[in-house]
């Protein structure tokens, strides 16, 4: 289980916008770092449409200004990509036919930049990663100390994938099963559609996970929904694990994802939400998963999601500052 750099696993070697490159097998490559983003090339876990593992690549070069490594935010007044150390340690060498061992070999990476003081930024890859990432956040920071708000379409609590214990249906159940995550500290954000079934549901009641489908969102509001939320979240544990299924928004937003569901969050409303978690919540890891070039229309999908890392590093940013913002302020007036 080498973590030695390979760059994008299919294709050259860049940096996400340009950030300094690391290598996970040199420690003194990212010793200091704020941010450590590293690609998971995995898909081997998808159910319908395969090519999420080429998202990291795809995220990585989804920007139409310079690739300078910088990045002011126009509303925060901060750079996430200076104000904060962040380098790039590439993609790791994520086999789609061996699931064991890329998911060991992610846990492997996450643990070592947790434990370094770095926060781990992973581009996905489909949602089966979530299973070795967090698991190496928690092996650093204590097991069941780490909360997780997770936005996705899907709930990810499968008790099996088609009969294999590891699949994108089945990665929360396995963090929770495993004790690396309480199931009373674990949010979901975004769901809608026909699955899971009341089996699964009735799980998920049992474990008190708490859960919120599209249709409440809309009618009680996204900023209400959070407000409940965040306290349950910080209650009890070390810091917060933001993971980010890109087809939490919907399909006309964000169209290049293998389960495409009707009836999402915009892209706004998704940008917003994370601003806010990174801006008020300690976070510890982060990722960003399911997007798949192949079915994307002119990168829509992959600018959304290399603008939830940005938002989110900006807001981290903003946060270590320690100067205020008001989201109601006008731009002119200064935050």
């Amino acid at each position: 289980m080498s973590l030695e750099r390979i760059g994008n696993m299919y294709g050259p070697d860049f940096t996400f916008l340009g950030v300094e490159k690391c290598d996970l097998s040199k420690p003194e490559t990212f010793a200091g770092a704020d941010i450590v983003i590293v690609g998971a090339p995995f898909d081997g876990g998808t159910t319908h449409r395969s090519g999420a593992k080429f998202g990291p690549q795809a995220i990585r070069g989804a920007d139409y200004l310079p690739h300078d490594g910088s990045r002011p935010h126009m509303a925060l007044r901060t750079d996430g990509l200076k104000d904060l150390k962040v380098v790039d340690a590439g993609d790791l060498a994520m086999l789609s036919g061996d699931t064991e061992g890329a998911l060991a070999l992610l846990e492997k990476a996450t643990e070592l930049i947790t434990r370094s003081g770095a926060i781990p930024v992973i581009l996905g890859g489909d949602h089966t990663i979530a299973a070795g990432d967090v698991t190496g956040v928690a092996r650093v920071k204590g097991w069941g100390r780490v909360s997780m708000i997770h936005f996705d379409a899907h709930a990810d609590t499968g008790e099996d994938h088609f009969g294999a214990l590891h699949g994108h249906g089945t990665p929360m159940r396995r963090l929770i099963e495993s004790g690396a995550v309480r199931g009373d500290r674990f949010l979901q954000l975004g769901l809608r559609g026909y699955w899971p079934e009341p089996a699964t549901l009735a799980w998920m009641a049992e474990r008190n996970m708490k859960s919120y489908e599209m249709t409440e969102i809309h009618h009680r509001g996204l900023t209400t929904v959070m407000d409940e939320a965040f306290g349950i979240l910080t209650d009890e544990c070390e810091g917060v694990f933001l993971s980010v299924d890109i087809d939490v928004v919907d399909p006309g937003m964000a169209p290049g994802t293998g389960t495409p569901e009707p009836g999402g969050l915009t892209s706004r409303e998704l940008l917003e939400a994370v601003r806010r978690i990174c801006l008020e919540l300690p976070i510890v890891g982060i990722d960003v998963v399911e997007v798949c070039p192949a079915y994307d229309s002119s990168e829509i999908t992959a600018f959304l999601a290399n603008r939830v890392v940005l938002e989110a590093l900006s807001a981290i940013a903003k946060r270590r500052s320690g100067t205020p913002y008001s989201a109601g302020k006008n731009l002119l007036e200064g935050r």
